[in-house]
């Protein structure tokens, strides 16, 4: 518990955290009015198909805040300190307190989950609010289900993000890879082009908890039980890599 509550502290310690909390609570707020505004088009032209989706796109595509949170939760661990400081890392401070490579590992990951909870609680929370100043009576009815599997998709998202980043010591290549494939092109979708088992990678999957209802693949369960598999097994071979791995290195 003191390990958890230390990493907690660390990371709202961060000022990247900030920049990571607005980009989460308001890009997901953003994109879903601008789709709101195209749906109350297509509605008034008797042209809408997707009216249901209005809003949640908006929290599916906005998850590049529990992004940054998972990658600064480890990659902030190897940046070098200045001179000042000693000019060493703060791995070596955080394993020095903490012996167990495995308890440290699971307080970072706890501490990132909780934050994740709460960023995708203040995304729900300013995107329902401005799907519905835009639709007004058309606003679709916001399912508590789908509510959940929204905060789940964040946080396994985020998760996805940290393990990532624990096998690699660096954030940028986890950090581009995953803003780009969630916002710019999924690369799940064009390979599902090819295959159908693109259709299990961990992004696509979890999006079957609250989107997809006119081209479901998974049910809702099956979706989030993906996903998590896939957090599963990365979070034991970041757990392994970790453990066997020279801090100097």
């Amino acid at each position: 518990m003191r390990a958890f509550k230390a990493e907690l502290s660390k990371l709202f310690s961060l000022p990247g955290i900030w920049l990571a909390f607005l980009i989460g609570a308001f890009a997901p707020a953003v994109i879903a009015a601008l789709d709101s505004i195209a749906q109350k088009e297509e509605i008034i032209a008797q042209v809408s198909t997707r009216l249901p989706e209005v809003g949640f796109i908006g929290l599916g595509l906005g998850v590049q805040g529990v992004i940054i949170l998972g990658v600064l939760a480890v990659s902030s661990e190897y940046l070098t300190e200045s001179s000042e400081s000693g000019g060493g890392q703060q791995i070596t401070t955080s394993l020095t307190v903490v012996s167990s490579r495995l308890y440290l590992l699971l307080a970072k990951a706890s501490a990132v989950t909780v934050i994740s909870i709460l960023f995708s609680i203040a995304a729900i929370m300013t995107t329902l609010p401005a799907t519905h100043l835009i639709l007004g009576e058309y606003t679709p009815a916001f399912e508590w289900s789908k509510l959940i599997g929204v905060v789940c998709y964040w946080t396994f998202t985020a998760l996805l993000a940290f393990g990532i980043t624990v096998l690699t010591k660096n954030g940028m290549i986890p950090l581009a890879v995953l803003i780009i494939n969630t916002s710019v092109v999924s690369f799940s979708f064009l390979l599902s082009k090819v295959t159908k088992l693109a259709l299990y990678l961990p992004d696509r999957a979890g999006l079957e908890m609250f989107m997809f209802m006119n081209d479901r693949f998974l049910t809702p369960f099956a979706g989030g039980l993906v996903m998590f598999a896939w957090v599963a097994v990365l979070f034991i071979v970041a757990a392994v890599v970790f453990h066997r791995r020279d801090v100097a290195a």
